[in-house]
């Protein structure tokens, strides 16, 4: 017999935007949001016997996230996500897991005469600050914050050589190459029992964020890398030695390659190896490495 084996639903890409006014200082703080709340438990009637009665609307559900963000401050993004997701098992019996997926949009301050505008800003970038919450009923809250779409390049400083060839390999090997990516980053957070252990590791969500963005930009411009896989291990290592609630680290960067372009056949024109200057951009294939690095074995889930 068929049966429902696992099944959520809600409401996804809720914009979400915010104001926060300091009278006294006469600045103004923003905040931009895409949030997405899904839930689980006790519903699998609505899908076999179109049975509505468990259903609470993904129009309830949207609101809701509007309500929240009026009633509760939205930074850091791990708090407020937490808050929403416990609210619905508080107030719905029948959910027993909330996930909330939000995704912050990077808006920086102005710099004008030489100081922060009280009240002006520009998109830095599509550079993201990710959160993904699972409130689980009777079990806690588990975390998994990310930086995502971060890209970053640097034109000397990496090599790659030593690798596996054989009959199918065309591959040169490089003492000196380009290296690009679009960072990828998440950290999952140990268990909290309760939104109140949430609450009480406030200040720790931001700090580990600045400190996985920090980390990741200084390893990847001052290392000589030998490979991807090496330099990104080392962002893991530094990552959990500065945020000490962190379980485990995850990583993934496409290799967006540039490639030299030769230019001999008109005039004799050097503009390889180290005579390179002129490169074109790929688009794809490129390569893509991930990796995944736990504090100890109990955080392997």
């Amino acid at each position: 017999m068929p049966f429902v084996s696992a099944a959520r639903y809600g409401k996804d890409n809720v914009r979400v935007y915010k104001v926060e006014r300091d009278a006294a200082a006469g600045t103004q703080t923003v905040t931009e949001l895409t949030v997405c709340c899904l839930l689980e438990g006790a519903i699998e009637t609505s899908y076999t016997k179109a049975d509505n009665s468990v259903v609470v609307a993904t129009d309830s559900i949207k609101n809701t996230i509007y309500i929240k963000a009026k009633e509760h401050p939205v930074n850091p993004i791990e708090v407020w996500s937490a808050t929403l997701g416990q609210h619905f098992i508080d107030r719905y019996p029948h959910i027993t897991v909330a996930n909330i997926d939000v995704i912050q949009h990077r808006w920086t301050r102005m710099i004008v005469d030489g100081k922060p505008h009280p009240h002006s800003f520009f998109r830095d970038g599509e550079e993201t600050r990710n959160v993904a919450v699972r409130v689980i009923r009777g079990k806690g809250t588990l975390i998994e914050s990310s930086i995502k779409k971060l890209t970053v390049l640097k034109s000397t400083g990496s090599a790659f050589h030593g690798f596996v060839r054989d009959e199918y390999t065309t591959l040169p090997e490089t003492w000196d190459r380009i290296l690009s990516t679009d960072v990828d980053a998440a950290w999952t957070w140990k268990l909290f029992p309760s939104l109140q252990a949430v609450n009480d590791k406030t200040a720790v969500f931001d700090k580990a964020w600045a400190a996985a963005r920090e980390i990741t930009l200084s390893t990847f411009a001052k290392e000589e890398s030998p490979s991807v896989q090496a330099t990104m291990y080392k962002m893991c290592e530094q990552i959990l030695d500065a945020a000490p609630d962190v379980a485990k680290v995850f990583y993934a960067l496409p290799n967006k390659h540039y490639f030299e372009l030769d230019l001999s056949w008109h005039k004799g024109i050097k503009n390889t190896g180290k005579d390179a200057e002129v490169y074109v951009p790929q688009s794809g294939p490129n390569g893509l490495i991930k990796v995944e690095v736990s504090r100890d074995q109990r955080a392997v889930l």
